[in-house]
């Protein structure tokens, strides 16, 4: 049978996501592209005795769960939240999802008819993008530095567009690592406001900041979005995020927090996605959380001490020879170093050289619309161990410098 897809699909079923991931089920194969955290560094032990505890309390935790999700998971995150980041919440404000994409996918079902505009903050998340082509809407990037989304651009969008939504995540950005300034927070929320433009503010890498700070000075120095508004009880802000990058994606437990009315509109649109997140593995993070020897707050230190080692190094190895011409800005947190090739260097093109030395990374241009950012690519350093890392970044060294030498 021939099968007819949906024009929308095209750029999906065309990426070259789907070789990457291919490839790097293969035991030689290195990826430098996937957003993935360490795994040596999931606190396994801890949870497979949070798992034995939450099969001991009997067959229940088996069962259906609530709409909104496991109500002490959400108590612990509201608790949490107000201690560390100053945001104030009640339980029908927050919805636990299946991960931040689920978050994304969800509100943008509720939102958004074909052809509806929606501003992005450019370059972004891929799967950001692929959930809103799905949709069929208009995408409309920002553009901005390394303070954060220009203002004045960001309204002249509002003014000629109308949108929707705005999607940023002003604490260290998929794909560049940026970090909003103060200022630039509080000008973007004010536009939102005035023009009425919900903000769906992405914060799973927040936790992930090298500057040394504790939690709740790092959230006092750069307070969420959320936070902000819910200071005045705006309404503006959907505040999204998981615990993926910290805990252990394989829990797919993320959550999506906001306005009343929006969540609960956000749950009648998830019992159709999927009737309810997997209450198990939500009892297993709370048991993990709240009832264990595990200390949050020593193992997001851990995840940070780590993870800037792993940049300093991948930083180390852009200093050779092969790397000359590209550049980049060092980020302060996240997973990610977002890198400009040489001129006239196509990542796509050096993505497929790559992977037959078997290795990979992700090419910027699966980072925004059309051909825009074709010249960057996106190096995780958060995943590959030491080793992994020096040879996964000489291989694509090589590939370099066997373009550069040809052109």
């Amino acid at each position: 049978m021939k099968y007819f897809f949906a024009s929308r699909t095209n750029r999906l079923l065309s990426s070259p996501l789907r070789d990457i991931r291919e490839m790097s089920g293969k035991e030689y194969f290195i990826s430098l592209a996937e957003e993935l955290p360490a795994e040596e560094l999931f606190p396994f032990k801890l949870l497979e005795e949070a798992a034995l505890s939450v099969f001991s309390s009997g067959p229940s935790a088996l069962q259906y769960g609530e709409p909104g999700g496991y109500a002490p998971l959400r108590e612990w995150l509201n608790d949490d939240w107000n201690k560390r980041k100053g945001i104030r919440t009640v339980s029908n404000q927050i919805l636990l999802t299946t991960g931040t994409q689920q978050a994304i996918d969800l509100v943008m079902r509720l939102l958004l008819e074909p052809g509806d505009s929606v501003l992005v903050e450019h370059p972004t998340s891929p799967g950001c993008l692929e959930v809103l082509e799905m949709q069929g809407a208009k995408i409309v990037p920002v553009l901005g530095d390394q303070d954060g989304i220009l203002p004045d651009l960001l309204e002249q969008h509002m003014q000629q567009v109308r949108p929707k939504l705005l999607f940023a995540a002003p604490s260290f950005s998929n794909p560049t690592g940026i970090l909003w300034t103060m200022e630039r927070r509080e000008a973007v929320l004010e536009l939102c406001a005035r023009y009425g433009v919900l903000l769906v503010e992405d914060d799973s890498y927040g936790e992930l900041h090298f500057d040394g700070l504790e939690p709740a000075a790092f959230y006092r120095k750069y307070p969420s979005l959320f936070a902000l508004d819910t200071a005045d009880q705006g309404g503006h802000v959907l505040y999204i995020g998981s615990f993926s990058k910290t805990v252990a994606p394989a829990l797919r437990t993320g959550w999506a927090a906001g306005h009343p009315k929006l969540i609960e509109a956000m749950a009648s649109v998830k019992r159709i996605a999927d009737g309810q997140s997997s209450p198990m593995n939500q009892r297993l993070l709370y048991q993990l959380l709240a009832q264990s020897p595990f200390r949050w707050s020593d193992h997001l230190s851990m995840l940070n001490r780590e993870y800037k080692t792993r940049l300093k190094l991948m930083l180390e190895l852009l200093k050779r020879p092969g790397w000359k011409g590209c550049s980049y800005n060092i980020p302060q947190g996240g997973m990610y170093l977002w890198v400009q090739l040489p001129e006239g260097l196509n990542s796509e093109a050096l993505l497929k050289a790559a992977l037959l030395k078997g290795v990979s990374f992700l090419p910027g241009t699966l980072c925004s619309t059309g051909t825009l950012d074709q010249q960057y690519i996106r190096l995780n350093f958060s995943r590959p161990g030491r080793d992994e890392l020096l040879l996964g970044m000489n291989l694509i060294n090589e590939a370099i410098s066997e373009f550069t030498a040809r052109s």
